[in-house]
C-alpha cells in the first residue's frame, strides 16, 4: 500500500513548464526553472524516486543517500520529504553552510567529502551502514526517465506544435539521461528535429563522441555545474546525438548573464551553455528550442559575479561582445571572433 500511495504522490507532482520566446528570431526556451525546486533536476529526481519505489529499492523506512550537489541534491531532498523519507546528500569539497542550506531547509542532511571524487564510495559506504539505498543517479537515471510518453520530450514537442516546428533541440548532459530521453523520443515518434548536446571544458562527452572512444576520460571536473563529466557515463548514448558542441566555460558564463538580462532569471552556467549552442544553430537559419536548466539566487554569487569568474580563471567579456553583436546586428562570430575558442577547431 505504501508503494502505491508513494507513486500516486510522485505522479501528482508532474506539471508542465512554460515555453517562452527569446528575443532572437528562431529561438525558444523551455523554462525548467519553473519547477518547485527551480531546476530541470526536479524531473530526474522524481523519476529516480518513482523508479526506486517501483523496483522495491525504496520503502517507507528507507534512508536515501545520493552523491551529488547543487540542484540534484535539492530536488532529491524535496521528493524525500514528500514521501517522508530520510535523505542524505554526500557533497564534494569542504563543508559549506551556504551549499547545505537549500537541502537542509527541505529536511535533508549534507555530508562533505574530500577529495571530491570520493563522494561515490562514501555514499555507497554510508548507504550500507544505514541499511539504506544509494540512489546513484549516474547508474540509473537513463533507465528511470520515461522517454516514451508523459515526459519532457512529449511536453516540449506538444508545446512547439506544428506551426513552428523545431529543427534542433539543444540540451546539456550531466548524467546524460535527459539528452538520451529526448533522442529516443525523437526516433520513436519520427520527429524531424535533430538533437544537439552542449559540452563544457574538461568534459569527456565531446571528445568521446567525436573520436568514438567508449572509455574516454579526462579526469578533470567541469567548472559548469550540472553538465560535463570527467568520463563517459553509461547514460550518455552517442548514437542518439546528431551533434555535440564544445562550449568554452567563459562563453557559458557570458550567455547565462545574457539570459538573466533578458528574462530576469538568475540562471546557472548550464543554461548559458545551452544558449550558446542554440545561438550557433540559430545563426545558421535554424529554428531551435533549448532549456532553461535552472535558476536561483545562489547563481548571483557565482556565474553572475565577476569576482567568482576571475577566481575560476574565466574571462566572459569577449564572449559577451559576441552575444551583443548577434543581438544587435545578427552577426555571429562565435567560431572565429574569440581567440582560443575551441569551436574554431571543429
Amino acid at each position: 500500500m505504501w508503494a502505491t500511495e508513494a507513486i500516486e504522490r510522485l505522479d501528482g507532482e508532474a506539471a508542465p513548464t512554460p515555453l517562452i520566446d527569446f528575443p532572437v528570431p528562431g529561438l525558444r526556451l523551455k523554462d525548467e526553472s519553473a519547477h518547485p525546486t527551480g531546476t530541470l533536476k526536479h524531473r530526474l529526481a522524481r523519476a529516480l524516486f518513482r523508479y526506486g519505489v517501483a523496483c522495491g529499492r525504496i520503502r517507507e523506512d528507507t534512508v536515501v543517500v545520493e552523491a551529488t550537489g547543487g540542484g540534484s541534491a535539492v530536488a532529491q531532498a524535496y521528493f524525500a520529504r514528500l514521501l517522508g523519507l530520510r535523505f542524505v546528500a554526500v557533497m564534494p569539497g569542504d563543508p559549506s553552510p551556504e551549499r547545505a542550506a537549500p537541502v537542509e531547509e527541505l529536511g535533508g542532511e549534507c555530508r562533505f567529502v574530500n577529495p571530491p571524487l570520493a563522494i561515490y564510495d562514501e555514499a555507497r559506504r554510508l548507504a550500507e551502514k544505514l541499511g539504506g539505498h544509494f540512489m546513484d543517479q549516474f547508474a540509473w537515471a537513463e533507465r528511470a526517465i520515461d522517454w516514451r510518453s508523459e515526459g519532457l520530450a512529449e511536453e516540449l514537442f506538444a508545446q512547439v506544435g506544428a506551426g513552428r516546428p523545431a529543427d534542433w533541440v539543444v540540451v546539456g548532459a550531466g548524467t546524460g539521461a535527459t539528452a538520451a530521453a529526448l533522442g529516443r523520443h525523437i526516433r520513436l515518434h519520427g520527429r524531424t528535429a535533430r538533437l544537439a548536446v552542449v559540452d563544457p571544458e574538461n568534459s569527456a562527452y565531446f571528445p568521446g563522441w567525436a573520436y568514438g572512444v567508449a572509455d574516454y576520460g579526462t579526469g578533470m571536473p567541469s567548472r559548469i555545474e550540472g553538465i560535463g563529466r570527467p568520463r563517459l557515463e553509461s547514460g550518455f548514448v552517442p548514437s542518439l546525438y546528431d551533434l555535440v558542441v564544445p562550449v568554452p566555460d567563459a562563453a557559458s558564463v557570458a550567455a547565462a548573464r545574457l539570459v538573466r538580462s533578458v528574462t530576469g532569471l538568475p540562471v546557472g552556467g548550464s543554461t548559458g551553455a545551452n544558449l550558446w549552442g542554440a545561438l550557433e544553430l540559430v545563426s545558421r537559419g535554424h529554428e531551435v528550442v533549448t532549456l532553461v536548466a535552472d535558476a536561483g539566487p545562489r547563481y548571483l554569487r557565482t556565474v553572475h559575479d565577476d569576482g567568482w569568474a576571475a577566481g575560476k580563471g574565466l574571462a566572459p567579456r569577449p564572449y559577451s561582445a559576441v552575444l551583443e553583436r548577434f543581438l544587435t546586428d545578427g552577426v555571429w562570430t562565435g567560431r572565429d571572433g574569440v581567440p582560443g575558442d575551441p569551436a574554431n577547431d571543429r
